[in-house]
């Protein structure tokens, strides 16, 4: 005969594990894969978010991974192999254009070029370029992008006038600029910085000319954005609470930076900080002009991108969303 008071126990017993899973699952941290493609100060959101607990904060796992180059990045997030890239537009609007019109951009970081050229003392002018090798993380990425239009803004021709030499990153690029296997080089802040210490001059100074790009920006997938829609709006939100931190906690910023970029001198610090920061978005808003530039360029080897209008890549459901809840303007 069976033993009432057992068999209870033994139900009991099952239906409380039964509800310790179901509370589990409800209440674990939702998982997101995102990619970024630059170790540089405008794609340092998300380092900030996990270092100051946002992601915890809205239950989101972030798992960030690195992958040089937009076009590079660009592939893995179509491949399903990432939900979110962090990275410069070029490689995402030439997808595009040729098809790939699941791509959406939710938000932007910096929508004008700051990388600027650095060579040789005896590189003075743009002109002295001709000839020389010039180093650019990879052909298609932004330190080609912009290497390509800040040499046409002096009359040259970034096909035939230099030789363009792909180093692979940032980091790549400043140690084969200062061995000697290069003459000049495009980078940005910090790199631009270490590279000045070691005696190499601005032949461009990027800023100054304010190139509009797409150069750091949210992209994900649409069919994504109607699956998981919740946790894009929360991953979101850390990016804009990351974003006012990086605005307004210098202290902070240094510390994330110098962690994630081997960077411990201050003043190298603060002049990448007070370099960068005026160009970064403090919305986070994606700018029409920047990928209508990055759509003109496209247009000159693919007539396809003239056909292209810049809303037609934008989803703001998000910027909406960050703009009624009052995060931007506490």
């Amino acid at each position: 005969m069976i033993d009432r008071r057992h068999f209870y126990r033994q139900l009991i017993s099952l239906l409380l594990v039964s509800l310790v899973s179901i509370a589990w699952r409800v209440h674990a941290a939702d998982k997101l894969v995102g990619l970024h493609s630059a170790q540089v100060m405008s794609q340092s959101m998300p380092w900030i978010a996990q270092e100051a607990g946002l992601f915890k904060k809205y239950d989101l796992d972030f798992q960030l991974i690195f992958i040089s180059s937009s076009g590079v990045a660009t592939a893995a997030t179509l491949g399903g192999d990432a939900e979110i890239a962090l990275t410069g537009g070029i490689g995402n609007v030439r997808a595009y254009v040729q098809g790939a019109t699941d791509i959406a951009f939710i938000g932007g970081v910096k929508n004008i070029l700051t990388h600027s050229l650095l060579g040789k003392a005896e590189i003075k002018r743009p002109e002295d370029l001709k000839g020389k090798r010039v180093g650019v993380g990879r052909i298609g990425s932004n330190t080609h992008y912009f290497v390509v239009q800040a040499l046409r803004r002096f009359g040259m021709d970034a096909n035939k006038d230099i030789q363009p030499i792909q180093t692979g990153g940032g980091p790549e690029t400043l140690a084969a600029l200062v061995s000697g296997g290069l003459d000049a080089a495009a980078m940005t802040a910090p790199a631009d910085v270490r590279a000045v210490a070691q005696g190499y001059r601005f032949v461009i100074n990027g800023p100054d000319l304010r190139i509009p790009y797409a150069a750091t920006s949210f992209v994900t997938l649409r069919s994504l954005l109607n699956k998981r829609g919740p946790v894009f709006g929360r991953f979101m939100r850390v990016m804009a609470e990351a974003s006012r931190i990086l605005h307004t906690d210098k202290p902070f910023v240094y510390k994330v930076l110098g962690k994630y970029l081997r960077v411990s001198d201050t003043k190298i610090l603060d002049a990448s900080y007070q370099s960068e920061i005026p160009a970064l978005e403090q919305r986070l808003e994606i700018r029409e002009s920047a990928l209508q530039a990055t759509l003109d360029e496209i247009a000159q080897s693919d007539p396809r991108a003239k056909s292209v209008k810049p809303q037609e890549l934008i989803d703001r459901r998000y910027l909406i969303e960050l703009e009624k809840s009052g995060v931007f303007g506490k």
